[in-house]
């Protein structure tokens, strides 16, 4: 069986290592949890040890759980999955970063992950609704500075939830606003568009994909201060 993780993998900033080749765990809202977990023993079975999940995408119970199940039958051990998992928009305020990381741990049944990424870099209202809205059915934008945020994951990392940090969905400017951060302790390890090679072969199959088309805009940001899609990565 091929080890995607031995197979594929870059050195990250910090030392670590990452398998390039991730799992992604999300699914349409109207499928059952159930087959998050299925599908990722599927994964592990077929040899991903990278398994990118988020606290969007609201299956991080069932996927904890079905990665016991394969460290509990043998199939890998912890320190073989490289678990990804994302800070959501309504979290970003520095004092909500590490509840929230908290939690998706307690769900995962994790002490830590391996990677914490900033999963947008524009805020929304804080609190547990997915997607705050106003009585006119508007998204409910808020600034936060993202240095602050970005702090606070550092502080995360500090303290063992986590083994590497980065971002998500950021264009140039802001990765430069965190790069330039007085005091900055920790460089984002990623930002998650991942540049990698496999087989000729393979990559003419996945070349063959490409529509140059964004999947999700997330048009109804666009006003905000920090939306990134108006700028080039």
């Amino acid at each position: 069986m091929t080890d995607l993780k031995q197979s594929y993998s870059v050195r990250l900033n910090d030392g670590h290592f990452m398998p390039m080749l991730g799992f992604g765990t999300y699914a349409p809202d109207h499928t059952p949890k159930s087959q998050a977990a299925k599908a990722t023993k599927v994964a592990i079975d077929v040899g991903f040890r990278h398994i990118d999940s988020a606290y969007l995408y609201q299956n991080e119970e069932e996927v904890g759980q079905a990665i016991w199940e394969k460290i509990a039958d043998g199939t890998v051990k912890r320190e073989d999955i490289f678990y990804t998992t994302k800070l959501w928009a309504t979290f970003l305020r520095p004092e909500l970063v590490r509840p929230a990381l908290e939690s998706s741990l307690k769900k995962l049944g994790l002490d830590y992950v391996d990677l914490f990424i900033i999963h947008v870099p524009f805020a929304m209202k804080a609190g547990e609704e997915l997607l705050p809205k106003n009585a006119s059915g508007e998204i409910i934008l808020e600034t936060v500075d993202l240095c602050d945020t970005w702090e606070a994951l550092e502080k995360c990392k500090d303290a063992g939830l986590t083994k590497s940090i980065g971002v998500s969905n950021f264009n140039h400017k802001l990765l430069e606003l965190i790069l330039n951060k007085p005091g900055l302790k920790y460089k984002p390890t990623c930002n998650q568009i991942f540049d990698f090679e496999l087989t000729p072969e393979d990559m003419k199959a996945i070349d063959g994909l490409n529509r140059n088309l964004r999947y999700d805009k997330l048009r109804f940001a666009a006003n905000h201060p920090y939306f990134p899609f108006s700028e080039e990565y």
